[in-house]
């Protein structure tokens, strides 16, 4: 059964950073592309970045480009989704998935900036 768990989101003031986590479950971690998604209040859910298998890959979207940087650890299970320069239209909730099976998803981390 795939499981993904997201962690680390938080109240922070704009300019602030967060690491968020996911650690998945379930399946053959290694041979997945993983990506960072979120959704917004009244909103539908975002792409953000996706990262290939080995890590060397990366793409993000428009919005989060030059603030956030995906990364992975093979060794862990894990994705890592490093936040800087927060602002408050980054207020959303956070989830990891696979871009090639978007059937189940994890609860998300909820990530507030405000001041």
């Amino acid at each position: 059964q795939v499981q993904l768990v997201e962690s680390g989101g938080d109240l922070v003031q704009p300019g602030a950073s967060l690491r968020l986590s996911c650690a998945a479950s379930g399946f053959s971690f290694i041979d997945y592309a993983m990506a960072w998604y979120r959704q917004a209040p009244g909103k539908g859910r975002e792409w953000l970045a996706t990262i290939g298998s080995t890590g060397r890959d990366t793409d993000y979207a428009g919005s989060v480009k030059d603030r956030f940087t995906i990364s992975r650890d093979n060794a862990r299970n894990t994705v890592y989704l490093q936040m800087n320069s927060l602002k408050p239209e980054d207020t959303a909730i956070y989830y990891c998935n696979r871009p090639s099976n978007l059937d189940s998803w994890g609860q998300g981390t909820q990530v507030w900036v405000s001041s």
